[in-house]
């Protein structure tokens, strides 16, 4: 059992609550709960290197294009003018486990979500996000697990409209994947893999993300475990075990 970054209903102390933590109340709050209420985390899966360092690497090229204050061919390409915003605190939000942060006042959560780049176009920002895969199927947002992008990039839009050193700015309903699609057609590997990378537009609503924060903090205030949504393969899990 994890002793460190469990919520307790009596401290008066603001409780850091990641944007991953909000989708993972979302997914399932007997989980959510069981995780930040009684420090028994799931079960961790591999991590994806590959993508990290697909992540690495954009921030590096966009970041010489951030440098200069010009457009990334890419984008261009898309028939947009944005440039990739200079802010003194870029890297802080680019951080795990820090990133763009918003004290959210009436559940005493600081709510946080590392970003993967903003852009900025005629003084509104752009939220971007990195994605990297390898399907023969065209590049979508239309499948049922990428939903979850979706809020994804909505949080991030939500946070950014709240973040206190953003309060000048407007953010645009508007964000966009830079989407890396490796190919598996080349004649051979030759040490290296090469990808064809889309811009994806998604116009976003984080209007739900206020009501899921306040939700999420009634959760956890609860002295009962919640009940697990129907589909949460991990609950079925224990069920089983337990009925063996």
């Amino acid at each position: 059992m994890r002793t460190r970054n469990l919520f307790n209903p009596q401290s008066e102390e603001p409780f850091k609550l990641s944007r991953s933590k909000i989708e993972f109340f979302l997914e399932c709050p007997k989980c959510f709960y069981i995780d930040r209420r009684l420090g028994i985390s799931r079960p961790s899966g591999p991590s994806f290197s590959l993508n990290s360092a697909v992540d690495a690497l954009l921030k590096k090229e966009f970041d010489a294009h951030r440098t200069k204050g010009e457009t990334h061919p890419l984008v261009a390409k898309y028939g947009l003018k944005a440039i990739p915003f200079q802010h003194e605190k870029m890297g802080l939000w680019r951080e795990n486990f820090k990133g763009i942060q918003v004290m959210h006042e009436e559940t005493n959560f600081l709510v946080f979500g590392a970003i993967d780049d903003i852009w900025i176009d005629n003084n509104e920002l752009i939220i971007v996000d990195y994605k990297a895969t390898s399907t023969e199927k065209e590049i979508n947002l239309d499948d049922k697990w990428k939903q979850v992008y979706k809020r994804q990039m909505e949080m991030y839009q939500w946070l950014a409209r709240h973040n206190l050193d953003l309060g000048e700015y407007k953010i645009s309903d508007t964000g966009y994947f830079v989407y890396c699609n490796g190919k598996k057609d080349r004649g051979a590997f030759d040490g290296k893999l090469e990808f064809d990378i889309e811009l994806i537009p998604y116009k976003g609503d984080d209007s739900w993300v206020e009501k899921a924060i306040i939700e999420a903090r009634q959760c956890l205030m609860s002295d009962e475990i919640p009940a697990g949504s129907e589909d949460c393969e991990f609950c079925k899990y224990r069920d089983e075990i337990n009925g063996l």
